[in-house]
């Protein structure tokens, strides 16, 4: 197995709940402290040995302050000398895919072919952000995957005549380091999704859900895979959750009751009414629904553990939590985050999982 190092560069300050955050609440000196501190525990996280760091887009809101994750990718470039760069990523359907196509060759250079392209559809509030209609963002995104693919691996300049993108001329400089492109990611939570991916034979990343529903989508995906006759490896099925390591599993607690996470929530709580309106629009009726209802579904400390959304406690805790998830899931990858945003806890924890837990991570 292989462990990432999530870090949305969340503001460290308070910041008003709901979407989008008024500017007005953002202080520059904490904004710029928390971006550095991302910065530092990234770099941290690649001297301990995690296999990739990970960055994420989000606009208009203090739970990530990454609304162009190329850029804070092309600060990385400076300090992440072995561990993967993972963009989980771009949130292509309200972007230029050509623009990302040549970021992404960009940053495969400055790495020596060191990045993780991550090509996400975002969650429904953010396609407000740049006015594009997330009823076309299956379609836009499928489109610009095969348009992204093929300005990567063709030699000669083309024109591209599709349903949303039209240009005259592509010919991308400069060429991705990757042969023939780097690694390929995309969420897939859902049938549709999980199908979508197979059919590209592009890895699979399940966020922000529980064990059982991560359990039934990676198998979905690979059913889907087999009857299109490939079979994906272990390392394209990533799994992201939170974590928090301490000495003993009473540390771990005290350390999130402390920071205040211990109280019922998951992971993006502006995220949390996106996805739900999402499955609304997107057409989710009956057992479909009902399941990305139970994906964002507000849960105590002890209720995340069992549904598999958090790592907590001592190092021997946290290790039988994750052979229940490679167990359960198949999951090659684990991407985490840290969840006690308390500077030097959150040290402390990377430190620990780095120590104590990635030697017999990667024995398995």
């Amino acid at each position: 197995m292989k462990a990432a190092l999530f870090n949305p560069i969340r503001y460290s300050g308070p910041s008003p709940a709901g979407w989008p955050v008024a500017p007005s609440a953002y202080d520059l000196e904490i904004g710029r402290r928390s971006m550095l501190g991302g910065l530092e525990n990234l770099q941290l996280g690649d001297e301990l040995g995690f296999d990739w760091v990970t960055v994420a887009e989000h606009h208009y809101a203090g739970f990530s302050l990454t609304p162009n994750p190329m850029v804070l990718a092309g600060a990385l470039t400076q300090l992440v000398k072995r561990a993967k760069i993972a963009l989980l990523g771009p949130t292509v359907p309200i972007l230029n895919p050509v623009r990302v196509a040549e970021e992404y060759a960009m940053l495969d250079n400055l790495t020596g072919g060191r990045v993780v392209a991550g090509l996400l559809r975002g969650t429904p509030n953010e396609y407000v952000t740049y006015n594009i209609n997330p009823a076309e963002s299956r379609d836009r995104f499928e489109e610009a995957l095969a348009l992204i693919r093929r300005a990567w691996t063709e030699p000669e300049p083309f024109g591209w005549q599709g349903r949303f993108y039209q240009y005259r001329s592509v010919a991308v400089w400069p060429r991705v380091v990757q042969s023939p492109y780097p690694a390929l990611y995309m969420s897939g939570s859902s049938p549709e999704s999980g199908a979508m991916a197979a059919r590209n034979h592009v890895g699979l990343g399940l966020a922000f859900t529980t064990v059982p529903l991560a359990s039934q989508a990676a198998r979905f995906y690979r059913e889907e895979a087999d009857k299109l006759g490939w079979r994906p490896s272990i390392d394209q099925v990533l799994y992201r959750m939170g974590f928090h390591v301490a000495e003993t599993d009473e540390q771990a607690m005290a350390d999130l009751v402390e920071s205040g996470a211990a109280k019922p929530h998951v992971g993006l709580t502006m995220a949390n009414k996106a996805v739900l309106a999402g499955a609304m629009s997107s057409g989710y009726f009956g057992k479909a629904a009902e399941e990305q209802k139970e994906r964002v579904a507000p849960r105590d400390a002890a209720e995340r553990i069992e549904q598999g959304q958090i790592l907590l406690g001592s190092p021997e805790t946290i290790w039988k939590q994750i052979c229940r998830v490679r167990d359960q899931v198949g999951a090659g990858i684990l991407d985490l985050f840290p969840i006690v945003p308390i500077a030097d806890r959150t040290r402390r924890s990377i430190e620990l999982f780095g120590g104590r837990l990635l030697p017999r991570l990667h024995e398995n």
